[in-house]
Formats: structure tokens, sequence, C-alpha cells
């Protein structure tokens, strides 16, 4: 068992665990962590618990401390210093004419690095707006090309079942969802009622593929004759 606190980053976005380090933080509590991307600012959303080791991913990091009046306002900083480099990148976009559209900047908490999260259609060669903005910024700088699932996931919103979407909530990744899993788990194949909110087919048609996977592999197929104690029918469906 390992004594852990849940972290969020942003609102909505997935809950991180990591170890309180001796310390009991109440939920709704600030704190600053290490991550691989840096430094974080980041809300307790889950106070000291413990879980069982198989269900944490390990290491556990530590959180560095709870965050101060200091930490508070460079976070603020950092939020206001983010528009301010939208509108930069913006214009520097459009003065080299590139083909790619702005979504969302993020400054990490120590400022070491400036991320830039961008949709085009294609590759782009964006090295000589990189040169510029570092050059303006005097910081690390990182342009991501993201599709419409990261766009939703960072933008967030709710499902048509009333919920958080998932990947906003808990999913880590993106994984392959086909047709072929509507059509085996007898799914309208209406595209509005299995896509969601960023266009593409649901995630949540992954999670029951495999109980559906195994049915079908025990199940009689479709036209099969099987006996049943009201006597033999024909398999129409399953």
């Amino acid at each position: 068992m390992a004594n852990i606190i849940g972290v969020r980053f942003k609102k909505p976005g997935k809950i991180y665990f990591f170890d309180p380090n001796g310390t009991n933080i109440q939920k709704g509590k600030y704190v600053i962590v290490e991550t691989s991307m840096g430094m974080e600012y980041g809300e307790v959303v889950i106070a000291n618990r413990y879980l069982p080791d198989e269900k944490i991913e390990k290491p556990l990091k530590k959180i560095i401390r709870v965050a101060t009046y200091k930490d508070k306002k460079q976070y603020e900083e950092n939020k206001q210093k983010e528009k301010e480099a939208l509108k930069i990148c913006q214009n520097k976009i459009k003065e080299h004419k590139l083909d790619m559209i702005l979504t969302d900047v993020e400054y990490k908490f120590d400022r070491s690095k400036l991320l830039f999260f961008f949709k085009a259609e294609g590759r782009i060669d964006f090295r000589d707006l990189v040169k510029d903005l570092a050059a303006i910024f005097k910081t690390r700088i990182e342009l991501r090309q993201i599709g419409v699932r990261d766009e939703v996931k960072r933008l967030g919103g709710n499902g048509m079942c009333g919920r958080e979407l998932c990947c906003c909530s808990f999913l880590g990744d993106f994984e392959t969802v086909s047709i072929k899993m509507a059509k085996e788990q007898n799914i309208s194949l209406n595209p509005a009622k299995i896509s969601g909110n960023c266009g593409r087919l649901m995630c949540c048609l992954k999670y029951e593929q495999e109980v559906y996977e195994e049915k079908h592999s025990r199940l009689p197929n479709v036209g099969a004759i099987v006996k049943t104690p009201d006597g033999e029918g024909e398999v129409c469906r399953n």
C-alpha cells in the first residue's frame, strides 16, 4: 500500500498520483510537483489515501511543496503571459505565411519551456518561427501539432451520456476505435449517435469490445440451426 494524493493540472484534465512526502494535504489545496515535463502547479483533488501498489504507476514522484502565495502569483502571471504569447505567435504565423492554426499556449510553471499547440493539414516547416519565438521569449520553445481529438481534450466538455468527456477525465492515450466495434455491439450506425464531440468515433466503444468478441466466439453464427427446449430454430442475429 502507498500513501498518495491525486493532483489535477487543468480543468478538465486527468488526475495524477503523487507521493505527499509525509504531508497531510486537504482536497482543494495546491502543490508544486516535478513531472516529466518540468515543474507544475496543480490542484489536489484527492486527499491523502492509501492505494494498493498494483494500482499505481511506479516510481511515484514526491511533491516538492505545498504551493505558497508566491507560487500562486507566479501561476497567475504565467496564465497572463500565455495570452500575450498567443497573440504574438499568431502574428508571427501570419508573418511567415504558415498554413497552421494556433489552438493553445502553455507555460511550464518555472518558465523553463513555452509550448505552442497547433492544427495543420500536413507537415509544417516552422524552424524560422521557432527561432523568432525563442528570441522574443528567451526560453525553450516547443511547437506541437495536434489532431481534433487532442483539441477537444484540451478544451473539455461533456459527452452525450452527460458525464465529463473520458479524454478529459481519465484516458491517458487514445486507442484505435473502428466502425466494426459498433457493428459487433449492435449499436446504431447513425454518425450522430456513435461520434464524440471531436467528430470521431466515441472512445467508449472500446470499453466493452473484448466482452463482445468473447461472446461472439462462443455463440453460433447467424444462419446456424440450433436446438432449444421449444424445438429447432435458425439463428437470425447475435
